[in-house]
């Protein structure tokens, strides 16, 4: 049985060191360490489900999963709805009842296969949101709306991308020492086909050799190309990155070999990489921070 390492922070700056030791991973079944997990947030957790999809169909059984060492970690995935959302991905302890969310969990890890799933997300998460927003990010009244907006496309991203079911989950934390304030992070992704298997029929053929994963992105991300022919779809995620930047947040999509990004000063990822270890599907990542007070409403 091959082990696979899982960093003992699993967050958007470090799910590519997992998918990088799961690339180099023989094809025998694995096990998936995360023994020493000390940190996840909502997008470790799913970059955590897509490392296990690719560990499965490679080998062609299930990996199993060393949960980690901390109760309190280990209690986390649990209240968040990992071990159910992990079922058919790998082997697991035994699933426990979800206990009471923290008052900070805006949003459990739910998956996204069909419409009303998204309608139902979006109506479960109001008040939450509301009380999040506001008291914790400092944000207006109406960026409540606004966010509903954010989340309802950035799920139907998945059923019109995707061709396959996906997770959405999100929480706010304090960066007291990376950032001194909160920052509310919205993680949704799938395992689906990616964008650059969703756009090669209508797309691949103006770009040639250029077509790649960056490529797609870009042309989704930047020029708001999409798979369907109707006029004026695609443009959700050019209305994502718009709000989101006048939030000062960083939107992130990552899919198969590449990522991009809208980032403000306060972040300093990359605004395109390449030749990253490949992820299936895609998943686009949300960071909304805190308001400061001179900034006003």
């Amino acid at each position: 049985m091959r082990v696979v390492e899982v960093p003992d922070t699993l967050d958007y700056r470090s799910v590519d060191r997992l998918l990088a030791s799961v690339e180099a991973a023989e094809g025998d079944r694995a096990l998936l360490d995360a023994r020493h997990l000390r940190w996840v947030d909502p997008v470790g957790m799913i970059g955590l489900l897509g490392a296990a999809r690719v560990l499965r169909d490679r080998s062609g059984a299930l990996p199993r999963l060393q949960p980690p060492e901390s109760s309190v970690v280990s209690g986390y995935l649990t209240r968040m709805g990992f071990f159910e959302a992990a079922t058919d991905l790998m082997e697991t302890p035994p699933i426990r009842r979800r206990g009471g969310g923290d008052s900070d969990v805006l949003l459990e890890l739910t998956t996204i296969a069909e419409n009303h799933d998204v309608h139902a997300v979006v109506d479960r998460v109001q008040e939450r949101a509301g009380a999040i927003l506001s008291r914790t990010l400092r944000y207006p009244p109406s960026a409540v709306i606004q966010f509903a907006v954010i989340l309802s496309e950035v799920c139907q991203n998945i059923l019109e991308h995707a061709d396959a079911p996906g997770w959405v989950a999100a929480q706010s934390y304090n960066w007291s020492r990376r950032l001194g304030r909160h920052v509310l992070i919205l993680a949704v992704g799938d395992l689906g086909r990616g964008f650059k298997g969703s756009l090669a029929s209508r797309h691949s053929s103006r770009f040639g050799e250029r077509w790649s994963d960056a490529t797609a992105l870009e042309a989704a991300f930047i020029h708001g190309l999409t798979r369907f022919p109707d006029q004026g779809r695609g443009q959700g995620i050019q209305q994502m990155r718009k709000q989101v930047r006048r939030w000062d947040g960083v939107i992130a999509v990552r899919s198969g070999t590449a990522r991009i990004a809208d980032v403000p000063d306060w972040e300093d990822l990359p605004p395109l990489e390449t030749n990253l270890p490949p992820m299936p599907g895609a998943q686009i990542t949300i960071l909304l921070p805190e308001r400061l007070p001179e900034e006003g409403r």
